[in-house]
């Protein structure tokens, strides 16, 4: 385990390399070493063929990289980063929606691009891995529905005004809908899924519209008036 002083010095020496190479391409040795360890963990995650153990991996991994992560955010004035922009996919693909979106609000702030390979622009990256988590989670049991369904309205408040497919758009409005549904909040889910519907005919959620309009209307005659 890292002891406390070096992680102080880490995120210190993230902080200053950040400071210093202001909105130049990231560079330092702070960034080097984190660029060395990323290259040899992307290896251990190419060989590795199972997803479900790729997510293992990630998890274990990405603690080293934290306080590089927080050095950056803390004082970083929005260089480019591949070693941010691959921790915040990793982040995603681990489960951690918090720990990726901060850098998400980071990353889109200062206009910072995907690692090469990614044909999506940051917004629609951001905006179809978390859709694509969150729904993950959500169909696992004791997911925390609530914590997820503000995982997702803050995403949508980050990537409203971006340019992105329709498809994008339409799966984060229908992870949102299915956030809301299990929180309860049933008119909002009906909006979110209305509006994955009509941004992609081919979306899915027809028969949870039709669903939830019976429950609503079920609710509505069980709610005492007057």
């Amino acid at each position: 385990m890292t002891s406390p002083a070096r992680r102080h010095f880490e995120r210190v020496s993230a902080a200053l390399a950040a400071a210093d190479a202001g909105e130049a391409p990231m560079q330092g040795e702070a960034y080097e070493l984190m660029q060395a360890a990323l290259f040899e963990d992307y290896r251990l995650l190419k060989s590795t063929q199972s997803m479900e153990r790729k997510a293992e991996i990630k998890r274990e991994i990405l603690p080293k990289y934290a306080e590089y992560v927080s050095g950056v955010l803390e004082a970083g004035q929005g260089a480019q980063d591949d070693v941010l922009m691959r921790v915040m996919l990793w982040r995603i693909d681990a489960g951690d929606l918090a720990g990726a979106i901060a850098i998400a609000k980071y990353a889109t702030k200062h206009g910072l691009t995907p690692p090469d390979q990614f044909e999506r622009g940051t917004a629609a990256i951001i905006a179809e891995e978390v859709a694509d988590q969150a729904l993950k989670q959500l169909d696992e049991e004791g997911a925390d529905t609530t914590a997820l369904l503000v995982h997702l309205v803050d995403v949508e408040a980050l990537t409203r005004d971006a340019d992105m497919h329709d498809q994008i758009r339409a799966k984060l409005h229908k992870a949102l809908g299915y956030a809301c549904r299990a929180t309860g909040q049933l008119d909002d889910a009906q909006h979110h899924l209305e509006r994955a519907l009509a941004l992609n005919d081919r979306i899915g959620v027809k028969k949870d519209l039709e669903r939830l309009e019976r429950e609503r209307k079920q609710n509505a005659a069980a709610t005492p008036t007057g």
